[in-house]
């Protein structure tokens, strides 16, 4: 009931199961819900136009991951950087690992500045991520940091298991060099073609619209970012006092059109005249 439906319909589907409407689950989920997972599932490739599952789909119904995040991940070889993409997915996998304690929230956010990555959240969790395994996985230099050591060391298990079922499947496990300039656009990039759903365009006004659904919201004030990127990707929709997105990373509007054709045709893209695209 509270699940994402798109893994559910994805594991029916690798069970043969093609007629989701006259599934008997014990408390059907609204026909819209599943339109809505299934339409998810044909977006990101994992099942064709008429239905059936992909080889894309096969892949990515293999990882105890939401599509969007399993989708991210089997895209990661293509983009050379399925090491870092492994590590990102696992510490997204575990709650925040930044710790903010009320008596000590100006050290704290200062140890998570020393992480900060301009580009946004998903590479300051990769940051903090090599960090933690080049201090050798140190409970001391956790807590110095302002680390939560059983989350990071969660994220840790939950990579190897990731890394194994890569290697069950043959994906290989490589990395963009570390001084190439691609190093960190090819990263975001394979984080976008799991996330293109959920990418928001800055207004003039000063706050962001989402790009299919022009929904107003502001940029979540855990975020690294500190600067207001033209366009953004996001891992969450938090509803509280505003419409807030959270762990957001700086993407380029023209991956868009490269990344998910399909999702982003030019032409609709965006209502307002679309000169930023071709300027970048």
């Amino acid at each position: 009931m509270r699940s994402n439906l798109g893994s559910v319909v994805l594991q029916l589907k690798k069970l043969g199961i093609d007629d989701l409407v006259h599934f008997d689950f014990m408390d059907p989920p609204a026909p819209e819900t599943l339109m809505r997972a299934l339409e998810l599932l044909n977006y990101v490739g994992a099942l064709d136009d008429e239905g059936a599952m992909t080889d894309t789909g096969r892949l990515m119904s293999e990882f105890p991951l939401d599509p969007q995040t399993s989708k991210m991940l089997v895209a990661s070889s293509q983009y050379k950087c399925s090491n870092e993409i492994l590590s990102i997915t696992a510490m997204l996998s575990v709650p925040s690992v930044f710790m903010r304690p009320r008596d000590a929230m100006k050290a704290a956010d200062e140890a998570k500045a020393r992480f900060a990555h301009i580009d946004g959240d998903h590479l300051t969790l990769l940051n903090a991520y090599h960090a933690y395994k080049s201090n050798g996985e140190d409970a001391q230099w956790c807590y110095d940091n302002f680390i939560n050591s059983r989350a990071i060391k969660s994220a840790d298990n939950v990579r190897s298991q990731l890394t194994r079922i890569m290697g069950r499947f043959q994906l290989p496990m490589v990395s963009t060099d570390f001084n190439s300039r691609d190093y960190y656009p090819n990263i975001r990039k394979a984080i976008l073609s799991g996330y293109f759903m959920q990418v928001a365009h800055l207004e003039r006004t000063g706050h962001y619209l989402t790009a299919k659904d022009n929904q107003m919201v502001h940029l979540h004030p855990s975020t690294c970012l500190d600067h207001k990127p033209e366009w953004v990707m996001y891992n969450e929709f938090v509803l509280t006092t505003k419409n807030y997105i959270r762990i957001c990373t700086d993407i380029k509007g023209e991956w868009l059109v490269d990344i998910a054709p399909h999702y982003f045709e030019l032409s609709n893209l965006y209502v307002c005249p679309f000169v930023s695209l071709s300027s970048h």
